[in-house]
């Protein structure tokens, strides 16, 4: 993923979390399009708003990332999607560490770019979703102080805690499509334990570097 659309990404508070992380009651009848835009202008606003984040104080991007960002998103699903026909290979243990190494691995990747806001903005496209309907796109685009727009859109699916990210589209990438390749290919090579593995020592290279410093993948 390019250094811009892991900003964006970031910008608009996508990340990932455990499915055990309970969305506030405030949220579960929640609209899908007005929890994105809710979520993303509270992170948005919140970094603008504090240099010690601007300047990559580790201590507060994660905090701000588990208090406004995690409750929102569905992080088995992401997984399980992006593992695709192996998810269902996979024992409920291994299911349950790749998930939690997939969600370490996408909050470094994602917080280390929270400090390089500056005066980007998100404009939201007229929402297109039904009543009935249990997974939506919510469409956007975020406009950059240079260069051109560019396109971000999320897809959400309903649960019992209300409505939850899986999944987004950076210039016309869907995330889960982009790490499907990659997990498929390191499967290939060391099964699933390969791929736990794989990711537990991606993660542990990245506490080990400032978060504004992180590789981008």
């Amino acid at each position: 993923m390019k250094p811009i659309a892991q900003l964006i990404v970031t910008a608009a508070a996508v990340a990932f979390s455990t499915s055990v992380i309970a969305a506030p009651a405030a949220a579960t009848n929640e609209a899908p399009d007005v929890l994105v835009k809710r979520v993303s202008t509270d992170v948005i606003d919140s970094v603008k708003a504090d240099k010690d984040i601007q300047a990559g104080n580790t201590k507060k991007i994660m905090d701000l990332v588990n208090s406004k960002i995690l409750p929102y998103v569905d992080s088995e699903k992401m997984t399980s999607q992006a593992a695709g026909r192996f998810w269902r290979q996979a024992t409920p243990d291994q299911q349950k560490q790749l998930a939690e190494e997939f969600r370490t691995l996408l909050v470094y990747t994602y917080a280390g770019a929270l400090s390089q806001i500056k005066n980007e903005t998100i404009e939201f496209k007229p929402f297109r979703g039904q009543p009935g309907d249990s997974e939506v796109e919510v469409k956007s685009q975020v406009n950059l102080t240079r260069g051109e727009p560019i396109t971000l859109n999320y897809r959400l699916s309903k649960g019992a805690q209300g409505w939850k990210i899986f999944d987004l589209n950076v210039m016309g990438a869907w995330l889960v499509e982009t790490y499907k390749s990659t997990f498929a290919s390191e499967i290939s090579k060391g099964g699933i334990d390969g791929l736990i593995k794989k990711l537990h020592d991606r993660n542990e290279q990245l506490a080990n570097k400032p978060l504004n410093k992180a590789p981008q993948k």
